[in-house]
């Protein structure tokens, strides 16, 4: 009898059930095998080209590696190679000596060692993953931009600690999300130069095994990828990376700001915003009439999920002597699970900022539905010219007290007392519950915050 073959995915982003949900095709491509294989392959092909350059190397090795096919080498084998030796690159040399022609196979992977070859084409993986996750927090800042300045004037509560606090307007809040995202935009290329570094040192970083063109042949092997090079190996010196993970999962918090927000704002006691309605996204088994907020909910998942990934990059930073056992390979968990999570969750942030659908009159409602307790500070600082500012506070705060308890608005309420200063009355309590004030105010943080993201905007371009 035929016995079934299952197979398992220890991660949800590997998962044909799952990773459709919390990541990208296109990121999965970045860190299939065949890529992280390709990489492999150009990262030898530019050694062999630097080492000829300088005399190292026959002057065909270069071009005879990359005329090999990633495709023609065995991932099984390379695997149950890998699991034998410990690191991917070591089975990997192996097939490819036996591919190259005996005149060139003796200089192949002259002078590096295992730890050079997987960490540049690491390194060349999180330059592609970085490249789609510039593309895609670009669309997603112009996104939010365009619903700050569609709603630059539309009133809605600004609430703190899940409370009504004062007016702002929608522009305002996505402003917020806007700028929040552009702090990581602004931080990008710096990221690039730190965490794009060539690695090249040998055994024990000091490139013995090239004598005295060690150096130039580190210069010209990273030019010739794309890459910084560093002035010795980082082979212990894990900033770079720890910096990357940490980058990302600021992103994925800075998105997760955005969701956490949506999907408040989306419950059904609010409804001032609704996510863009997808046939059959969002239902229940059990409940008919659900719209879950799918959206916000896979961006916050990623946000919660990221911290740890980031947080043992951080711990790989601790490496001892000249090479690690184990610091640098868990890295080969964090980075391809965070670029993972967040390239969902920009996909996701992408869906909300072009397309979610905003309520204005819903927003009017809610404004409306506290009696106009939105309106106390104002209230308090028509108040404390008169009576000064403690005992405006505590007029207003008494006033409001009787709001929540018997119902009615604010104005009424102070309009009402009997220790209003003299001088004031109803017309002149009025003037405090004009939202044009706030609405102008928020405006025009509105207009400052367009114009700074558009700024960090130009530097995904």
């Amino acid at each position: 009898m035929q016995t079934k073959r299952w197979t398992m995915a220890f991660s949800p982003l590997d998962s044909g059930l799952t990773g459709p949900l919390f990541t990208t095709a296109a990121m999965r491509d970045v860190f299939e095998d065949r890529a992280y294989v390709a990489a492999m392959l150009q990262v030898e092909a530019a050694l062999a080209q630097a080492e000829a350059e300088h005399g190292l190397a026959p002057a065909g090795l270069a071009e005879a590696i990359r005329s090999i096919d990633p495709g023609s080498l065995d991932i099984a084998q390379l695997g149950q190679g890998t699991a034998l030796a410990g690191v991917a690159v070591v089975p990997f040399v192996k097939a490819m000596q036996g591919r190259l022609p005996p005149a060139l196979e003796s200089a192949f992977h002259r002078g590096a060692t295992t730890q050079d070859i997987a960490d540049t084409a690491l390194v060349l993986q999180l330059r592609a993953a970085l490249d789609l996750i510039a593309d895609d927090l670009a669309a997603v800042m112009d996104g939010l931009a365009r619903l700050a300045a569609a709603h630059r004037d539309t009133p809605c509560a600004g609430r703190t600690y899940g409370q009504h606090a004062a007016p702002v307007t929608f522009g305002f809040k996505a402003a917020v999300w806007l700028v929040g995202l552009a702090d990581l935009a602004d931080a990008l290329p710096g990221l690039r130069e730190r965490a794009l570094v060539a690695s090249l040192g040998g055994p024990v970083g000091t490139l013995a095994g090239l004598g005295s063109a060690g150096p130039a042949v580190l210069e010209a092997y990273a030019g010739t990828l794309g890459l910084a090079a560093p002035p010795l190996a980082w082979h212990t010196r894990r900033a770079g990376m720890a910096e990357a993970g940490a980058w990302l999962a600021r992103l994925a918090g800075a998105l997760g700001k955005m969701a956490g927000d949506v999907a408040f704002l989306c419950s059904t006691e609010v409804g001032e915003v609704s996510e863009p309605h997808v046939p059959g996204r969002g239902g229940s088994s059990a409940m008919p009439h659900k719209r879950n907020p799918v959206s916000s909910t896979v961006i916050l998942a990623a946000a919660q999920a990221a911290l740890g990934p980031a947080s043992a990059l951080t711990a790989a930073m601790v490496a001892a002597q000249e090479r690690s056992a184990g610091a640098w390979h868990a890295e080969w968990h964090a980075i391809p699970t965070l670029c993972g999570l967040v390239a969902g969750a920009l996909a996701e942030a992408r869906c909300l900022a072009e397309g979610l659908v905003v309520h204005p009159a819903r927003m009017q409602v809610v404004l409306d539905m506290t009696g106009g307790l939105l309106f106390a500070d104002q209230a308090a600082a028509i108040l404390a010219p008169r009576c000064g500012r403690a005992a405006a506070h505590a007029l207003v705060e008494a006033a409001a007290g009787m709001v929540r308890d018997r119902g009615g608005t604010l104005l009424d309420a102070l309009a009402d007392r009997p220790d209003l200063p003299a001088g004031v009355d109803r017309a002149v309590l009025a003037a405090a519950f004009d939202p044009t004030p706030a609405v102008a105010a928020a405006a025009t943080f509105v207009d400052r915050a367009l114009v700074s993201a558009g700024r960090s905007r130009s530097s995904l371009s």
